[in-house]
């Protein structure tokens, strides 16, 4: 049998603390609780570990983030939520968990279990009073920080649950930043802007949403973007 890590005795400790005092992890108040409860684990590991042969502790402060996210975050999926230059997260299988930073995929290193992936789902999907479940097979939740989550789960697909994260983040913060960004058509900024100052209606159209959100984004008040064409 392989003896714990020092990690896996911090995780442990922390989470046994958080069970006897009663902490809740998804309010403001017992995530700040949580916090305070890691510092005082690692502290006390690393006391013991003076006197005691116990596995090392070589990087506390990664460590403390790592039980934080295991506890209160989303696991392995919250580097992903702390990245500002990720925009979207999307696991179709448990193998392979993407990313797009900039518009462009990126397979990343990340691998989960079938059920890891489920548990990673419940955690996300508790604050929202949503489920999934065969009953209800696809769910659709906004997660606190403002993140959308969508879920579908067999049989709608064919084996694994598919899981889409669309953040809420707010790249262009004028038209000509949005422009110089290389993903609007040239000709629409200058166009637009005599309207948008004028406060006019500006109709927005075409393929994917996540562009029209951004579009909408970068319009200055008090211009009335209305999206959906």
């Amino acid at each position: 049998m392989l003896s714990a890590s020092a990690e896996q005795i911090v995780e442990r400790e922390v989470r046994e603390l958080v069970r006897r005092r009663r902490l809740d992890p998804r309010d403001e108040h017992g995530a700040r609780a949580v916090r305070l409860v890691i510092d005082e684990v690692i502290t006390d590991y690393q006391d013991r570990s003076l006197t005691a042969a116990m596995p090392p502790l070589s990087d506390p402060a990664g460590v403390a983030r790592t039980v934080h996210a295991l506890i209160v975050g989303v696991g392995p999926l919250q580097p992903f939520f702390d990245d500002p230059s990720v925009e979207e997260i999307w696991i179709n299988e448990p193998g392979k968990v993407f990313v797009a930073r900039g518009g462009q995929p990126e397979l990343t290193t990340t691998v989960l279990g079938e059920q890891e992936v489920r548990d990673l789902v419940e955690v996300m999907l508790r604050t929202s009073g949503r489920r999934v479940d065969l009953s209800s097979p696809f769910v659709d939740a906004t997660l606190a920080d403002g993140s959308r989550l969508h879920v579908v789960i067999p049989d709608i697909t064919r084996r694994h649950w598919a899981v889409n994260i669309r953040k809420f983040v707010l790249r262009a913060h004028s038209l000509a930043s949005w422009s110089s960004s290389g993903r609007s058509p040239r000709p629409a900024p200058d166009s637009w802007r005599p309207r948008s100052s004028q406060g006019s209606t500006s109709w927005l159209r075409g393929p994917p949403r996540r562009a029209r959100r951004r579009c909408s984004t970068a319009l200055p008040p008090p211009s009335r973007p209305v999206s959906g064409l």
